[in-house]
């Protein structure tokens, strides 16, 4: 388990590519590495992997499957990338961010930034598969940073977040600009509220359903504008 509060940032110092399989070569800080055993998990822009070798006190090794290449933003790194890293969560640690799994759910493009002297707004994509599950005030990770959802539309599929000059200096996101795509983790507690009130709707309407649906889609209206899901909040 990871926290979402990012400890630093990496950089890829080589890879290798095997059958099905690519090896990321990671340089970290300086005490980024301390104790860090083989088998352990570090988060990598939101994506979990395992050390399979450490090769100095600033550089470790990790084995990724095709499948993570494709469905995460880690197939398209070359040498030198910039990357946010976490280490797992050890027992009793505080956290500061939400509990995150480190399984990436879809990537997102940036679609606009807007920076002023103090914030930096960023707005991402959303499919629309995972367009019920983000809420307004809400959690979500974004390249493994937990962040606060600002705002969020549905309909047109988009949700914005603000970053505090803090969160630009311990993250890549600084250096992201408008196209690039970023790995998305969706709040499991927030996926299970909207899967079980969904679930309970459709079956308490039963055969009435395709009735209602139809007649709040006249008034461009959906049964998920309806699903009041509770937030955590900062």
């Amino acid at each position: 388990m990871f926290t979402g509060i990012i400890q630093a940032v990496a950089s890829i110092a080589a890879l290798r590519d095997q059958d099905g399989l690519r090896t990321f070569t990671m340089e970290f800080p300086e005490g980024f590495c301390e104790d860090l055993a083989i088998g352990a998990s570090v988060s990598h822009d939101g994506v979990c992997l395992t050390v399979t070798e450490n090769l100095s006190p600033t550089r470790a090794t990790f084995d990724v499957m095709q499948q993570s290449l494709n469905i995460t933003t880690l197939g398209q790194y070359q040498v030198g990338h910039t990357i946010n890293v976490e280490r797992a969560a050890k027992d009793g640690a505080e956290i500061g961010g939400h509990p995150l799994s480190g399984h990436v759910d879809f990537t997102a493009p940036l679609l606009e930034i807007v920076k002023t002297d103090t914030n930096h707004k960023i707005r991402f994509g959303i499919p629309e598969a995972f367009r019920p599950y983000v809420f307004a005030k809400g959690y979500i990770a974004a390249n493994g940073a937990s962040l606060t959802v600002a705002e969020v539309n549905r309909k047109e599929g988009w949700f914005e977040v603000w970053l505090i000059p803090e969160t630009l200096r311990m993250t890549v996101f600084g250096g992201k600009k408008v196209g690039d795509l970023v790995n998305i983790e969706i709040e499991r507690s927030t996926q299970v509220m909207v899967d079980t009130v969904r679930e309970t709707v459709e079956a308490s309407l039963g055969r009435l359903k395709p009735v209602l649906e139809a007649l709040l889609a006249e008034k461009g209206l959906s049964l998920d504008d309806f699903v009041d899901v509770p937030q955590r909040k900062n």
